[in-house]
């Protein structure tokens, strides 16, 4: 193994099959092959490097083109690293009802997110994406049909596969779809490499396409023309799209896996969870319906066979999804009962009443100081001014609310590089407690006139005064709407 790598490209790929030790039925060998280990954390990591290398092999990708695809998240968070490292642009098309955290990671990613209508499913999206490409002369990714998508999986994780069972059977092998990547370029080196292995195929329970028997309608170029008949929302986010993807059907024609195995959607959930307290293994929801086909499979399995479940990505692509509905943010009863086991730190107890506050000894202020704080509250030209710190909450929160509200503002970071020397932050603090009487920050000023901190500007937010102020000084605010500016503090201090 070399000693560094080139580029996080070469980190993909090569995850781990594990063991299942407290969930596997006595007397049967159960592993996972658990892609959350590749750099992006799922297994779309592989198709995504796979397509763009071969379209830049090929010519159909020219340096510096955009890249667009329809992703339901994993495959666009794989292209979103791929494209990174490369330098390619990339645009990807999302139906608006994937998980928050889906989008919020291909933006950090430098991707554009465009979303489409929920009811409009997975085929709006791809119609989106199609769109975009002939628009703009974008390429298109075509991951459902895309053949270097299944090569990935026939190039490698096929390959790695029979070599962890170089020496003993693989008797089962447990996977989902989405695209149909994995199951046409993993099933096929296996029913040539290992034909005793029998390949169970995973889908919903409430969305059967593949076990309906129902042919999906195309149109000439391959797209499908229309939503399957069998189609209904579930569950498990990647798997099975509203239409069978061209791959996929390929394993079917192909003969590629010897059983079509329904999951239950709340079983699927239950079994991500089992897997996460009872094996230390976190997987997302299609990982969890994985594994319950795999246990599905062991419950009639002849005794020491040797199961292999595929597990497509990590639990954190899942936090706004039903998968953890029931997880508590705050402590419960529980909980609080160990809190409460011990002495310090009880979060039960009303705090004692706060001291009566001293009067300040005097200061002698710092005239640099001074100098800064008239400045700030002189500058016509940028009349609000915000005292702040760079990563306190509450000054994030005012900072949230302006750029909602789309007021422009200079912001003074006492903690900040730029007022450490001398402690010049200190001494402006100083400054603000002796004119103020508090030393609270963050300190809002609009015009040189004194807003307050940050529960005194959300007040005024919702009052409208603070509309009135600004526009005193020529500014016109956003609208906040029906939402609350306190929602925009963390989580942790809406206490109740």
């Amino acid at each position: 193994m070399a000693d560094y790598f080139n580029s996080i490209l070469e980190t993909i790929g090569n995850t781990p099959v594990i063991r299942i030790n407290r969930l596997a039925p006595a007397g049967i060998d159960l592993f996972v092959k658990a892609e959350s280990f590749n750099p992006m954390s799922s297994v779309k990591d592989r198709m995504a490097l796979s397509v763009i290398e071969q379209a830049e092999r090929d010519g159909s990708l020219k340096p510096g083109q955009t890249v667009i695809e329809a992703t339901s998240g994993n495959t666009g968070i794989g292209l979103a690293m791929v494209c990174a490292a490369k330098g390619y642009p990339l645009v990807l098309t999302m139906a608006e009802s994937f998980s928050i955290e889906r989008r919020k990671v291909l933006r950090f990613l430098g991707a554009k997110v465009i979303l489409t209508p929920a009811e409009l499913k997975g085929s709006g999206m791809l119609a989106k994406a199609v769109e975009l490409a002939e628009e703009h002369g974008w390429f298109l990714v075509r991951q459902f049909e895309n053949e270097a998508n299944a090569e990935a999986h026939s190039r490698t994780t096929a390959l790695e596969i029979l070599d962890v069972f170089r020496e003993r059977s693989l008797d089962y092998f447990v996977t989902g779809y989405g695209t149909g990547g994995t199951l046409k370029g993993t099933g096929r080196v296996l029913k040539q490499r290992s034909p005793n292995t029998r390949i169970v195929v995973c889908e919903p329970d409430n969305s059967p396409l593949l076990g309906s028997g129902i042919p999906q309608q195309r149109d000439p170029d391959g797209t499908p023309s229309a939503s399957h008949p069998s189609f209904r929302p579930h569950l498990m986010q990647g798997w099975t799209p509203d239409f069978i993807p061209s791959l996929a059907e390929d394993a079917v024609d192909q003969k590629l896996f010897d059983e079509v195995m329904p999951i239950n959607g709340q079983h699927a959930m239950d079994m991500s969870q089992r897997l996460a307290r009872e094996e230390g293994i976190f997987c997302g929801t299609s990982g969890g319906a994985t594994f319950a086909g795999a246990i599905k499979v062991a419950e009639t399995a002849p005794p020491n066979s040797n199961i292999l479940c595929m597990l497509p990505d990590t639990g954190e692509r899942y936090l706004s999804t039903p998968l953890f509905e029931d997880v508590q943010e705050e402590m419960n009863e529980e909980e609080m009962e160990i809190s409460r086991s011990t002495p310090g730190y009880r979060f039960d107890v009303k705090a004692a009443p706060a001291p009566a506050a001293e009067k300040p000894a005097t200061v002698e202020l710092n005239e640099s100081a001074e100098q800064i704080v008239d400045q700030a509250l002189n500058d016509k030209e940028n009349p609000v001014a915000l005292f702040a710190l760079e990563w306190c909450e509450f000054c994030w929160a005012i900072r949230k609310l302006f750029a909602e509200l789309d007021i422009p503002y200079t912001a003074y970071d006492l903690d900040s590089v730029a007022y450490q020397d001398d402690d010049l932050g200190g001494k402006i603090r100083a400054v603000l407690n002796a004119r103020l009487g508090s030393n609270t920050i963050p300190q809002i000023f609009i015009g040189g006139e004194h807003i307050g901190g940050a529960t005194d500007t959300f007040e005024a937010c919702k009052s409208g005064n603070l509309k009135g102020q600004l526009a005193k000084v020529g500014i016109k605010s956003g609208d906040l709407g029906d939402k609350d500016p306190y929602e925009l503090l963390p989580n942790w201090l809406h206490k109740r």
